[in-house]
């Protein structure tokens, strides 16, 4: 009779336990958007935050924290890696989204592509401006920087010619078309080909994403080592279109007057236009050989640098004049990182209240291919070092610079991230757990693929897919995240 009345008396407590899927209790709660910061219980159930509480919660699962951060899972706007083995290295970093607005994709779902059997973490991509002049120039499809596992070349038509009216009327048409398949934006890899597009077409960039109220993501056309030029014409036109506009790697175009770059948008800003910034955490640029600025500039003035500074990335080689012209003319589709980024130029960009973080990190395809420890490391990096170690911010404006700022901007382009970069009741369960007193990066030039240590538990739509800093196979929660464009295409907008 006695275990009869207990086994009633359980009935409520087992309830509310199979009410939840997984519980995360005793953390320290970090939300930025509200400044939670406290010890607190989390309760997920059908891949949302369902409850946070002063008092511990049971669920089908449970998760101790304690000692532990519990914040929203990162997310990568800049990359360029979407690969089985780049998802893997970016979910034990914390990243539980990974998106390619740079460069972009279009087809728009032609970013993933190897994510076909299933993701562990969610992803998505702008609408690749790259690709679409080279449709239209040179009548070339090239959905992304690599297709398969090809890496495309920057030689063609569309990288250095100039487009009539027509093709500039064509390019918008396909935009527009990129937009309705859910592009996140109009990614511009204007740099790459400064000497063919011209004042029109880049208006018409700006114009489309004002007409259709998404964000441009553009790397900006480079000078001399710090002239601002590419920025103002940037500025210009969003403050002509009113289109919200993403200024890549900041530190990597601006050098070592990032600051007055930054004052530069601050005041853009205050006049009416709406600019953002990221900034990378490794001192370090990556990109292909055959980028315009190796090809037609005098990159070592440029970057003030010289071939001994530049590393062929698939096996760490530090080259030398012959070895650059030789691999240039042999491997065009490789990649180099050249190394001319100080510390203090990250330290000062990390320090701007809006400051997004990103990897920028180059495709990854396999363990005996080398790529930049951005892949590995970006994340940690930022907690350990930035934030642990030189104190630059508390660890709630580090972990915004990681998650918060860019679902905010994003909101812009998908209302969905409005339940992401959050630690709140109803929000997506994209969720990292580390320890703040280990957390730090191990990945080095050379050694890119070194895990983190201290990134202990992440989970994706509420499934954990990494437990004690080991990724978990055979669960894919990962979902493609698409644009407003796609729920609305434009030729219904009336």
């Amino acid at each position: 009779m006695r275990s009869c009345l207990l086994f009633l008396l359980c009935l409520p407590l087992l309830a509310m336990a199979a009410d939840y899927d997984l519980v995360i209790n005793n953390g320290r709660v970090i939300d930025p958007e509200s400044g939670l910061d406290k010890i607190l219980h989390v309760a997920i159930k059908r891949g949302r935050i369902a409850a946070i509480s002063p008092r511990p919660l049971a669920g089908k699962q449970n998760i101790d924290a304690t000692d532990k951060v519990v914040t929203a899972g990162f997310i990568d706007i800049h990359s360029h890696t979407p690969t089985l083995l780049g998802q893997h290295l970016n979910l034990l970093d914390g990243i539980t989204t990974q998106l390619d607005l740079e460069a972009g994709a279009f087809p728009v779902h032609e970013y993933g592509e190897h994510y076909v059997g299933g993701a562990q973490l969610h992803y998505g991509s702008s609408v690749a401006h790259f690709a679409v002049r080279m449709k239209v120039i040179e009548g070339v499809e090239q959905p992304y920087i690599f297709h398969s596992k090809r890496a495309m070349q920057m030689a063609g038509n569309a990288w250095s010619q100039p487009a009539t009216d027509d093709q500039i009327n064509a390019m918008r048409a396909l935009l527009h078309e990129g937009l309705d398949q859910g592009g996140l934006g109009i990614g511009v890899l204007l740099d790459y080909m400064t000497s063919a597009v011209t004042a029109a077409e880049l208006q018409m960039i700006f114009a489309v994403a004002a007409e259709r109220e998404v964000p441009v993501t553009i790397h900006v056309r480079r000078g001399m080592p710090g002239d601002p030029a590419g920025l103002l014409e940037v500025i210009d036109l969003a403050q002509q279109t009113g289109a919200a506009t993403l200024i890549c790697h900041i530190t990597h175009n601006a050098m070592g007057r990032v600051g007055d770059w930054l004052a530069m948008i601050d005041q853009a800003n205050r006049d009416g236009a709406n600019i953002s910034a990221e900034t990378l955490s490794y001192a370090a640029g990556g990109t292909s050989i055959s980028a315009d600025v190796f090809r037609n500039r005098d990159w070592r003035r440029i970057f003030d640098i010289d071939y001994s500074d530049v590393q062929w990335v698939a096996t760490g080689e530090w080259l030398t004049e012959e070895s650059w012209e030789r691999y240039a003319r042999e491997q065009p589709r490789g990649m180099v990182n050249h190394h001319y980024i100080k510390e203090a130029w990250i330290e000062t960009a990390l320090q701007w209240p809006a400051m997004m973080v990103s990897t920028d990190a180059l495709p990854a395809m396999d363990l005996e291919q080398l790529t930049n420890p951005n892949i590995a490391g970006t994340f940690s990096r930022v907690l350990g070092h930035y934030v642990r170690d030189r104190k630059l911010m508390s660890l709630s404006e580090g972990l915004a610079r990681l998650s918060y700022h860019q679902a905010r901007w994003l909101q812009q382009a998908a209302p969905q991230f409005a339940r992401k970069g959050r630690v709140q009741a109803g929000a997506d369960a994209d969720i990292v757990i580390f320890d703040p007193q280990t957390v730090a990066a191990n990945a080095t030039y050379g050694k890119p693929y070194e895990t983190p240590t201290g990134i202990e538990q992440v989970i994706v739509a509420g499934r954990l897919v990494v437990a004690d800093g080991q990724r978990i196979e055979g669960r894919y929660p990962g979902r493609r995240l698409l644009g407003k464009g796609a729920l609305k295409p434009r030729a219904q907008a009336d």
